[in-house]
């Protein structure tokens, strides 16, 4: 009897990238419900319908697959926070645009789980920390400040140490990110207003067109 065709290596690669994806929401769902420490890798296997080892021919261990859900889920955002504005576009609303794009797409979402989870487990686990300083922290203040730099040359903005301290121009959106999960069913918070007064602090509030 003939050998059956072997499959297609196409093929195999696409159940591959499912299975790799499955794991990737599963974890997440395990993290957030569980937090990094009481997370288990058979947890996780079990909720995405695979062997526990299938895990390890993607991922070398837990923390390894945390650093991927910060890779996938957070590292292109950044990229897209603190772009340059365009041709003739005023570096308020680039940042007005950041703090919309960071409230759409992180604060009430599951990246603002994965960015509240590094919060209250971080300091337990350094490596965690470390990963998530070098791919998102680090990436997204030297974005901003690149923006506060251009906005200073411009003369949009007068006070020229805000360059030294990025920190202060994104801490309203990590205040609605701590916010949200504490007491967010208490308190609905408008984060997008809430950094707009932020913003009239830095560039003088805007007048009525």
């Amino acid at each position: 009897m003939a050998a059956p065709p072997a499959t297609p290596l196409p093929a195999r690669a696409a159940r591959a990238a499912e299975r790799r994806q499955a794991i990737i929401d599963a974890a997440l769902d395990e993290f957030v419900a569980r937090g990094f420490a009481a997370t288990r890798l058979d947890d996780v296997a079990k909720r995405a319908g695979v062997a526990k080892g299938t895990i390890y021919l993607h991922f070398k261990d837990k923390e390894a697959l945390f650093q991927e859900l910060i890779r996938t889920a957070l590292v292109p955002l950044i990229g897209r926070l603190a772009a340059p504005p365009p041709p003739g576009g005023s570096v308020r609303s680039a940042i007005e645009g950041f703090a919309k794009t960071f409230a759409q797409e992180v604060i009430s979402t599951r990246r603002g789980d994965i960015v509240r989870l590094i919060m209250a487990e971080g300091a337990r686990f350094p490596s965690v920390a470390d990963f998530y300083y070098r791919e998102v922290v680090a990436r997204g203040l030297a974005g901003m400040r690149s923006l506060i730099e251009l906005g200073i040359a411009r003369g949009e903005i007068r006070q020229q140490n805000l360059a030294r301290y990025p920190q202060i121009v994104v801490a309203p959106v990590l205040v609605a990110v701590i916010w949200q999960g504490l007491f967010g069913r208490h308190a609905p918070l408008d984060a997008a207003e809430m950094f707009r007064v932020h913003l009239d602090l830095i560039f003088g509030e805007r007048r009525p067109a």
